[in-house]
């Protein structure tokens, strides 16, 4: 009797832990949602007392925050793709290579993971500075290179963990050269590790606001820190507006993914869906 009351307790208060926080989670977005449509032009008690589509309007007529969007998806999709490669590349390479100082190397490239952003984006603009690079998107580029490139590291090489070196080998051993063995058969097996990382680094890149301070000039900025600098100047709704359109369009971009070809088969399930 008391092994099932403690069985019940510890049941209610894991459905409670739960539901605390997905209220934790959805209760801003909620609250987004609702002051996006406030017709108010301050923002006063919640909940509104009329709506409209002011602030809709006004972040569509608004050109700074498209500047800033345009330069996001710009810096985000190269440095994906650079620091796609190049993760890669050397997950790749440290996994199959064995050298003394290879766990110091190893640990060196994951940093970024760890170092403040706000020391990331100071080191950056002395090293681009140093460089004699001055312009704006160049800088973004390389910072937002520095941050994704972690993330794709990491996710790769776990995925080459799960791989089994005997199919390499026998690629090999089928005549198949090394180049091709790796884009052949060990590449696709760690599908699932390098587009999560991918995906990890884009968002990465896309939510920045540490690096891109410092890396940013008065004509090229990304969308956060747009946003951060209208709330420091004029604080208004446009902002919530702004976040909802983006978690309706996450949300109907997976939905489409999902629809069109499956987000098993977008992202892949690597060798242990196999």
């Amino acid at each position: 009797m008391t092994k099932r009351l403690a069985d019940a307790l510890f049941e209610a208060l894991y459905l409670a832990l739960i539901t605390l926080f997905i209220a934790f989670s959805a209760i801003p977005v909620l609250v987004s949602l609702v002051l996006s449509f406030d017709a108010r032009g301050f923002i006063g008690p919640f909940p509104p007392n009329s709506f409209s589509l002011r602030w809709y309007e006004s972040l569509l007529a608004d050109n700074y925050y498209h500047d800033g969007l345009v330069t996001s998806l710009i810096v985000a999709t190269i440095a994906t793709a650079i620091s796609t490669v190049a993760g890669t590349l050397a997950a790749v390479a440290l996994h199959q290579a064995r050298f003394r100082g290879r766990a110091a190397l190893q640990a060196m490239l994951l940093s970024p993971l760890v170092v403040p952003n706000v020391v990331l984006g100071f080191g950056m603009l002395m090293f681009a500075s140093r460089l004699g690079i001055i312009d704006g998107l160049p800088r973004l580029i390389m910072g937002h290179v520095l941050i994704t490139f972690p993330y794709v590291m990491r996710t790769t090489a776990a995925s080459l963990v799960g791989i089994r070196a005997s199919y390499y080998e026998a690629a090999l051993s089928l005549g198949a050269r090394p180049w091709k063995a790796l884009l052949r058969v060990t590449l696709p097996l760690a599908r699932t590790g390098i587009v999560a990382g991918a995906i990890f680094g884009f968002v990465t890149s896309f939510d920045d606001v540490g690096v891109s301070l410092f890396l940013s000039d008065a004509f090229t900025f990304t969308l956060p820190v747009a946003i951060l600098a209208q709330m420091r100047a004029n604080l208004d709704l446009t902002i919530a507006a702004l976040s909802v359109i983006f978690i309706v369009a996450t949300v109907l971009l997976i939905v489409l993914l999902d629809r069109l070809a499956g987000l098993d088969a977008a992202v892949g399930r690597g060798v242990y869906g196999r």
